[in-house]
This record gives structure tokens, sequence and C-alpha cells, in this order.
């Protein structure tokens, strides 16, 4: 009875360390403000429909996009730094995997504030909720 106690003990410790103290879960409204600069680039047509990281379609027609760290469903503001102009996408996806980019937008939320062919444009996003 005894041994019994000490294993279910130390699986409910061991259980409680490693799953207790994650930070995967993360509450969106504890990043509103947040704000980070760098650049941002946009997926290439061969992923449209393909699935994301949250399980849901890329849809290169809405106004989604690919963060390492934000959670899914959080909104932000990226706005292009060189023009001033915006858009509001939803986080849906992981990425972007390259050094010095920050997101991943879908074609048509890169399309609202750049020019799709540069590719690559210089913002600031901003989580809003």
């Amino acid at each position: 009875m005894i041994k019994n106690f000490k294993l279910i003990s130390f699986y409910s410790i061991l259980s409680l360390f490693l799953f207790g103290c994650s930070t995967t879960q993360i509450n969106p409204y504890d990043n509103v403000g947040y704000t980070e600069s760098g650049k941002a680039s946009y997926y290439a047509m061969k992923y449209h429909n393909r699935k994301t990281a949250s399980g849901e379609r890329l849809n290169q027609n809405a106004k989604t996009g690919a963060h390492k760290k934000l959670p899914f469903g959080t909104r932000v503001k990226v706005t292009n730094i060189r023009n001033g102009k915006s858009v509001i996408v939803r986080i849906n996806d992981r990425g972007p995997f390259v050094r010095g980019r920050i997101i991943d937008l879908s074609r048509k939320a890169f399309k609202q504030i750049g020019d799709i062919r540069s590719g690559l444009l210089d913002v600031k996003i901003k989580v809003i909720d």
C-alpha cells in the first residue's frame, strides 16, 4: 500500500512539473500592446489551402499571419514603416523561421500594405487583442 502511494505521489508530482509549469498556454490579453519591429514576408502560392500550425487551411485571400510565439487568434496591427499603411491580421500559424523576419502574411494582407514584388517589408507589429 505504501509502495503504491509513493508511486502515485511520484507520478503526480512529475505530471505537475511537466505540464503544470508549461508556458505554451499564453493568455492573449496579456500581450495587448506588445510591439515588435522587423521584416515581414508573405506566403508563396504553393502554400494556399495547406494546413497551418493551428489546423486551419491557409487562405491567401484572408488577412492572416504567422508569428513564432503569439497565441493563435491574436489580432495584430502590421504597419509598413516606409509608407505608413497598415493591416490587421489574425495569427493562425507559426513562423517565420528565417532570421530577421518577425511575421509572415497572407498575400492579401501583404498587398494591402506594400508591393508584392518587393517580397519583404520593414514593419512594426502591435498586438491589439
